[in-house]
């Protein structure tokens, strides 16, 4: 026979007046010798098997951090989310930490990383927009999504727009601040190595990443602005200079012959630009290849 499966759910909690929340965590605000506010999405805004419908936080914790900042100069917004989320209040607050989806141990990991236990040493993985506006259209039309965009994906979008990120790819700031001095290209039979001096010029140990593009401003082909080729990770203490040497094989500079169908590289020179993130390249290289 068939099996009945039962299921109930239990919900216990007062009603809460969310005005006279908002008021109680204002004045809490006002008191306090730094502010953290904790934001984000949650598994009903943002996971799998569906897409959001905004790329802005959810109910009205802009207002709250708007609201928490005007009478808190010192305020530290924490973003718990999984990919980017809006921002509009970026500039009027101190800090801002990205946890992204941090599991149980969320609690412990964020205060190591306020009292300054722990380096918060990563860098985004995505480009993070000021507005929604602008972007690649993500909704189907007829049940089909075209995508119109060809190669200008992601980061690439914003060099051929024009558009000014929020945050952009590579992006992220530490306890400590690095110097690129030089960089050094040399071919190889299978493609080049790039050689890069780094200095971490601060008090304290710290991680930063290289990352590497490459351009070929006279290409025969259509081609991106720019387009990452490889990246290293460094962990350099207080004054302590050190190498990322990074290998980038002939496949990152080839582009897709569709008429051979097969990868091709056109022969020259290539530009390469050194740096932390995308919008901060200060060293550059070149690589011949034949």
């Amino acid at each position: 026979g068939a099996m009945a499966i039962l299921s109930f759910q239990l919900v216990l909690g007062a009603e809460l007046d969310e005005d006279a929340e908002f008021e109680r965590a204002v004045a809490l605000a006002a008191e306090a010798d730094v502010a953290v506010v904790v934001v984000g999405t949650t598994a009903e805004v943002e996971s799998e098997g569906f897409d959001r419908t905004s790329l802005a936080l959810p109910g009205r914790q802009d207002e709250l951090v708007l609201r928490v900042a005007a009478v808190n100069p010192r305020t530290v917004v924490v973003v718990n989310s999984g990919a980017p989320v809006l921002l509009p209040w970026a500039d009027k607050v101190d800090a801002i930490l990205l946890a992204w989806f941090p599991g149980q141990e969320f609690g412990n990991a964020l205060a190591d990383v306020l009292l300054g236990t722990s380096e918060p040493g990563g860098r985004l993985p995505t480009t993070w927009p000021a507005r929604g506006d602008g972007l690649p259209a993500v909704t189907p039309t007829d049940g089909t999504l075209t995508y119109d965009e060809g190669l200008f994906i992601g980061y690439r979008h914003y060099d051929r727009a024009g558009l000014e990120p929020l945050f952009p790819f590579g992006h992220g700031l530490g306890y400590t601040t690095f110097a690129f001095e030089e960089a050094e290209a040399e071919p190889t039979d299978a493609g080049a190595v790039l050689s890069v001096a780094v200095r971490n010029t601060g008090e304290r140990p710290g991680r930063t990443v290289v990352q590497v593009y490459a351009s070929r401003p006279d290409s025969a082909i259509e081609r991106v602005q720019r387009w990452l080729v490889g990246f290293a990770a460094l962990e350099l203490g207080p004054d302590e200079q050190g190498t990322a040497r990074i290998t980038l094989p002939e496949r990152v500079f080839q582009h897709w012959d569709t008429t051979a169908s097969a990868w091709a590289l056109e022969p020259g020179t290539y530009n390469l630009q050194i740096g932390p993130s995308m919008a901060s390249t200060e060293l550059t290289a070149e690589v011949k290849l034949a």
